[in-house]
C-alpha cells in the first residue's frame, strides 16, 4: 500500500513538474515572438516612413535625368548661337526638360506609394502570423495546465482510494 502511495505521489509530481517544463518552453517561445514582432514593426516603421526620393535608385534615376537635361539645354544654347537661333526655342528645350524631371519624380512617387502599399501588405502577413503562433502558444499553455491538473487529480483519486 505504501508503494501505491509513492507511486501515485510520484505521478502527481511528475505532473505538476511536466506541466512547470511546458509552461516555462512556452513562455520563452511567447518571448521569442514577441521579440519578432517587435523587429517586424521596426521594420516597418523603418520602411514605411523613408523618403523615396532619397532612395539610391531614385537618386541615380534623378542624377541621370539631370545630367542628360543639362547636356540637352547645352546643346540647345550652343545650336541657337551657332545657328542664330532665338532664346524661345532654347527656353522650350529648359521647359520641356524641366517638366521630363516634374515627370520622374512623379513616376518616383506612384513607385513609392506602390512600395508602401507593398510594405504594409508584407508587415500586416507577418503580424498575423505572429499573432497565430502566439494564440496557439496560449492554447498549448492551457492545455499544458489541463493535463498537469489531470495528472495530479488522478494521483490524487488513487491516493483517497486506498484509504
Amino acid at each position: 500500500m505504501l508503494g501505491k502511495i509513492i507511486g501515485a505521489g510520484v505521478g502527481a509530481a511528475a505532473s505538476i513538474f511536466g506541466g512547470i517544463k511546458a509552461s516555462k518552453a512556452i513562455k520563452r517561445m511567447k518571448r521569442a515572438l514577441e521579440e519578432q514582432r517587435k523587429k517586424n514593426q521596426n521594420w516597418y516603421d523603418q520602411r514605411y516612413n523613408e523618403d523615396a526620393t532619397q532612395r539610391a535608385d531614385a537618386q541615380r534615376i534623378l542624377t541621370k535625368t539631370e545630367e542628360a537635361f543639362r547636356n540637352r539645354n547645352r546643346a540647345a544654347q550652343g545650336a541657337a548661337a551657332v545657328m542664330g537661333g532665338t532664346e524661345e526655342s532654347v527656353a522650350a528645350t529648359k521647359a520641356a526638360n524641366s517638366q521630363a524631371l516634374a515627370d520622374a519624380t512623379s513616376q518616383i512617387a506612384v513607385n513609392a506609394e506602390a512600395r508602401k502599399d507593398q510594405i504594409e501588405q508584407t508587415y500586416q502577413q507577418n503580424d498575423r502570423n505572429i499573432q497565430n503562433q502566439l494564440n496557439n502558444l496560449e492554447l498549448q499553455k492551457a492545455n499544458a495546465i489541463s493535463q498537469a491538473a489531470q495528472g495530479a487529480a488522478s494521483s490524487a483519486s488513487e491516493i483517497g482510494g486506498l484509504f
